[in-house]
């Protein structure tokens, strides 16, 4: 079996495609959780990130301040954060959504667009709450509207794309396409925000307080659903083990 083997790649993956909830909880704390968002929130507002913010988002920038790299590097750049954007998220969202309905899960179907939803509705807020400009120091390479604080792109891609992955993750029996949907997950969410510090619309720390902010609120959310499950008001999926 997959979770005997010896290869030390195999047996991490095993773990992680066997603990799904576990590893939300994981990137959770990567992410440093509920305690480092407040932190980083509170250097923000002391202006204690600002020296790395500007060190970091420099770093991906020629001395011109243009992007580093070819032209296709930013056309890449660009692409990837539309996976991040409310637009592509909500397709996703519905798409799934629709799928979850058709195959007979409606209460799921709904739990997971209130979910996304309620993850918009949050980073909404926190923008109000914290009102940041976005960085001054280089030339935007896409539109932006908003503040910059936290960074709506990398809350919203954590939401729907590790709420989703670990949702796909229960739906298989095999543990390496468990981890596969996971890492999956990890691996856009993260892209997605580190091409907003490569495109000049969010200072690193901003990023940060996405992925936090963003994997606790889809924890939160399958804790929610892992008790609603339990109550049997919630579907449970292909799967029925726990996560």
């Amino acid at each position: 079996m997959v979770l005997h083997s010896r290869n030390p790649l195999i047996r991490f993956l095993s773990w992680l495609g066997s603990h799904e909830m576990g590893v939300l909880l994981a990137v959770a704390g990567i992410a440093a959780g509920v305690l480092m968002f407040a932190e980083i929130a509170d250097q923000v507002e002391d202006g204690g990130m600002r020296k790395l913010d500007r060190a970091i988002l420099l770093s991906m920038r020629n001395p011109d301040l243009t992007p580093r790299g070819p032209k296709y590097v930013q056309e890449a750049a660009r692409d990837i954060t539309a996976l991040g954007g409310v637009t592509v998220l909500g397709l996703l969202t519905i798409g799934v959504c629709t799928f979850l309905a058709l195959d007979g899960q409606k209460n799921m179907a709904l739990f997971v667009a209130a979910s996304v939803v309620s993850g918009l509705l949050m980073s909404t807020l926190l923008k109000h709450i914290f009102n940041r400009p976005r960085p001054d120091l280089v030339p935007y390479a896409v539109y932006v509207a908003t503040t910059s604080f936290p960074s709506g792109h990398s809350m919203l891609s954590a939401v729907t794309y590790l709420s989703l992955g670990a949702l796909l993750a229960r739906s298989q029996e095999r543990i390496l396409l468990k981890a596969y949907f996971i890492l999956s997950a990890i691996l856009i969410t993260l892209l997605v925000g580190v091409s907003r510090v490569y495109l000049g619309v969010h200072w690193p720390s901003d990023v940060v307080a996405g992925w936090t902010s963003g994997a606790v609120w889809a924890l939160v959310c399958w804790r929610v659903a892992q008790w609603l499950q339990g109550r049997r008001t919630l579907e449970s999926g292909v799967s029925s083990e726990r996560i």
